[in-house]
């Protein structure tokens, strides 16, 4: 009758998987010096077709997404996620250097849940995590 037994599920908000996928260096390692100083683990990808070999191992519990990258981009790359019934309850935050209303809306459109404007703060960064992150123990399949 205890409440003090082993919780499944992490109620902190931290540690989630985070996957970032972006073809600019400087950002991916922005983003995860900023995720890790929040206490996440962090996977990085430099394209689409590198985070879609990626995901499937990794089953990220939130992803930010680059919009503009050489390939595949950010919008090929969240609707093919979100069409796998494996991945389609992972939350995407769209990055992007635009801020335009199209953009925001065809995000939506392939299944984001949110836009966030380049270049991001870490506060930006880590209340997108607290605003969609949701541990993988929660997702059912």
């Amino acid at each position: 009758m205890s409440t003090q037994e082993a919780p499944l599920v992490n109620t902190t908000a931290s540690h989630f998987k985070i996957l970032v996928i972006d073809d600019s260096n400087t950002i991916r390692r922005s983003a995860e010096i900023f995720l890790k100083a929040g206490q996440h683990d962090v996977m990085l990808a430099d394209d689409g077709f590198d985070a879609l070999a990626k995901v499937s191992d990794y089953r990220p519990d939130l992803i930010f997404c680059d919009i503009l990258m050489p390939r595949l981009d950010g919008y090929q790359t969240c609707a093919i996620i979100k069409r796998n019934p494996k991945f389609a309850s992972v939350p995407i935050v769209m990055l992007s250097s635009k801020d335009g209303v199209f953009d925001k809306a065809r995000g939506r459109m392939v299944g984001a849940e949110d836009y966030l404007t380049k270049p991001f703060t870490k506060d930006q960064l880590l209340k997108a995590v607290e605003q969609f992150g949701v541990p993988s123990e929660g997702v059912v399949s």
